[in-house]
């Protein structure tokens, strides 16, 4: 199990445009897992390559058994259609500590790759969608805080509330 480290907000790689992949190699299929290792280890629901320092467009979700058993693992994702409106608190392991109100589409249809380059389509709803878009964001070099309606809270404040 190997642990990267997370690239945070102000560094210049996360507005970055990633590149796409075009072979799967033994580095890539480790970045894979290495990722997934990171995003378990500090309960995250995706990762994208680009926040532990690798400008390729892959991303891993995972946002619970609700939306399948396995992680989805999304390589040179693309997004065919959206539908919906969800508004909801968002955060982000680039920004840590810190949460704000963003609306996404409530339904996306991406396509996208697998492991082996084979290419795959996702349809689905709510927290995955959102987790999706939210990704696609990164790959493109963008952060949810541009996104946000009104201000970024601490997180300690919404435990307070709870």
């Amino acid at each position: 199990m190997a642990i990267r480290n997370i690239r945070e907000i102000g560094d210049e790689i996360l507005s970055k445009v990633s590149k796409e992949v075009t072979i799967i190699t033994p580095r890539t299929k480790l970045l894979i897992k290495d990722m997934l290792d990171t995003m378990y280890s500090i309960e995250g629901i995706g990762l994208s390559a680009c926040q532990v320092g690798v400008l390729k467009r892959i991303f891993v979700v995972d946002a619970g058994e609700d939306y399948g058993e396995e992680p989805h693992i999304l390589i040179n994702p693309r997004i065919l259609e959206k539908s919906g409106e969800q508004t909801g608190s968002e955060g982000c392991l680039s920004v840590p500590g810190k949460h704000g109100t963003v609306t996404r589409p409530n339904y996306v249809k991406v396509i996208a790759h697998d492991e082996n380059l084979k290419p795959f389509e996702l349809e689905t709803t709510e927290l995955l969608a959102r987790a999706i878009c939210h990704e696609m964001d990164h790959l493109d070099g963008r952060l949810y805080v541009d996104l946000v309606e009104g201000e970024l809270k601490d997180n300690s404040e919404a435990e307070e509330e709870e």
